[in-house]
This record gives structure tokens, C-alpha cells and sequence, in this order.
């Protein structure tokens, strides 16, 4: 590891090969975020966007557990807004992260626990996982973006169902929804997430965050502006040495090394 860091009940590593893990590190509360928590995750998260070290981000909790959403149980003065504002912050900074993310979820993943979870843009879950729109129990409705992820994975319906009955489901059943991109024995699932987070990391970054930023819009966009997205971000790409790399490792036979440089002389220069 190269780095590592963090308090208030979220900690983070970073590997040597670009790969940020970010744990979720209140076990005594099955890594439920209370204030100070929800408030170091946005930093690292925030921190991760600016660092230009990080090629992929691992999102998972302490102890067998994901996260078990908002911690409730100790009395908090602070006003309501303020603290849909911190939830809203830590939403839009892992979904505007550029590089690829995994959530890697074993046990409990519920509340805006899950929805942390569907924040990421691939989730690894063991077959113990159990997964749990549970706001309306507990007299509330959706929060960290809940009702954007679920209605654009699962449709309408489906999203419904989740959301008004608060049932609890199996990785299974997640998997088969599409909410869940692999169930890995628990035994296997860190060999497995490192092997895939490793596989995104060497990746080329500029045109994986722009493979990302099509698909995000394209959920939302017309196929003529799709197809325009499309060809602004392969100018972006043609810009930088990873497309001349890529075809001139296949013609040497050897995997290419991707790194995102910028090839295009400034104004001006030779």
C-alpha cells in the first residue's frame, strides 16, 4: 500500500497500483454513518476526484458488514436539512467521480447503505448479503438518491415494490434484478474484486471516464444526443497517446500501458 488514511469511522488505502479501498469502519454498529462519518466519506470522496493518483475506488465495510444506512440511535439537534445536505454532498461526489467504482458488500446493506451500493457502478456481493429499502419502516422516504438508482436499475415497478413494502432480499434475488453485478463466495470475494479493480485501474483513464460519463447521460438522453456524446468524447480520446499505445501494443503483441497523457501539442509548439 502507498497511502492510507481516514477517521471518524471511515478509513482508506491505496495500493500501488492506483486502487483507492475505502472501508466504511463502524462495526459496533454494523458501519451505520453517524454525522462526523457521512462527513469523512464526502472529504475522501472529494479528495479521490482531485487526487489524479486514483484509477479505481473499492467502496465496502468493516467486519461482514456493508452498511446498515444512517446512524439514528444517539439524539442529533442538528436541523434536517443540514443533514439531507451531507447526504446529498457524499451522492453526487461518488457519482461524479470519474475513475470506475466497486462496491464490495458482504451482510447488511440497507437504507442509504444499499443506495451507497448503487452508487457504485459495479457491486460484488456475498451470498450472505441482504439488501433493504427500509425507510418506509421507519416512517421516511428514500434519501442518498435512492429513488434515481432504483427507478433507472429495476424500472418503475419494480422500484415501487422495493421502496413501498421495505422488503428485505438475498443476493440472489438482487442479482436477478440487476442490482448486484456478481455474487462471489465470501471466501473468493476479495481475490475477485482486487483482480477486477486492478483490471479497471491499468485501463485507459480518460476513455473509461468517458465509456462512464456516456452511459450515466445516456439513461436519460435521446439517440441523437447520444450519438453526439459519443462523438465529442472519441475526439477527447484520439487526444491523448492511449489510442496510438492500444494499436501499437496490438501490433507488437503485447498488452498496452495505459496512461492517460495528454498528446496533443499546445498552440504554438513543435
Amino acid at each position: 500500500m502507498t497511502a492510507s488514511g481516514g477517521d471518524a469511522g471511515v478509513i482508506f488505502s491505496d495500493s500501488d497500483t492506483g486502487v483507492r479501498t475505502v472501508t466504511l469502519n463502524r462495526p459496533e454498529r454494523k458501519n451505520a454513518l453517524d454525522w462526523p462519518a457521512w462527513c469523512a466519506l464526502r472529504d475522501i470522496l472529494v479528495e479521490t476526484a482531485r487526487s489524479g493518483r486514483i484509477r479505481a475506488l473499492i467502496l465496502t465495510g468493516a467486519d461482514g458488514s456493508f452498511c446498515s444506512g444512517a446512524d439514528i440511535s444517539k439524539p442529533d439537534s442538528r436541523h434536517p436539512s443540514d443533514k439531507m445536505r451531507i447526504l446529498a454532498d457524499v451522492a453526487m461526489a461518488l457519482h461524479d467521480l470519474t475513475i470506475p467504482t466497486i462496491a464490495k458488500v458482504s451482510g447488511t446493506a440497507v437504507g442509504a447503505g444499499w443506495n451507497l451500493a448503487l452508487g457504485c457502478d459495479l457491486v460484488v456481493a456475498t451470498p450472505d448479503a441482504r439488501f433493504c429499502q427500509i425507510f418506509a419502516r421507519r416512517g421516511l422516504s428514500m434519501d442518498l438518491g435512492g429513488s434515481w438508482l432504483l427507478t433507472r436499475l429495476v424500472g418503475l415497478q419494480q422500484a415501487k415494490r422495493l421502496a413501498l413494502l421495505a422488503d428485505m432480499i438475498d443476493a440472489d434475488e438482487a442479482l436477478a434484478l440487476g442490482l448486484v453485478t456478481w455474487v462471489v463466495d465470501a471466501d473468493d470475494i476479495d481475490t475477485f474484486v482486487d483482480e477486477q479493480s486492478n483490471r479497471l485501474a491499468a485501463g485507459p483513464p480518460v476513455a473509461l471516464a468517458q465509456i462512464k460519463s456516456l452511459l450515466n447521460e445516456g439513461v436519460d438522453a435521446t439517440l441523437r444526443e447520444a450519438l453526439a456524446g459519443e462523438s465529442r468524447a472519441q475526439v477527447i480520446n484520439f487526444g491523448t497517446s492511449d489510442s496510438a499505445e492500444a494499436y501499437a501494443a496490438f501490433a507488437r503483441k503485447t498488452d498496452p500501458v495505459f496512461t492517460g497523457r495528454w498528446a496533443v501539442s499546445p498552440p504554438g509548439t513543435a
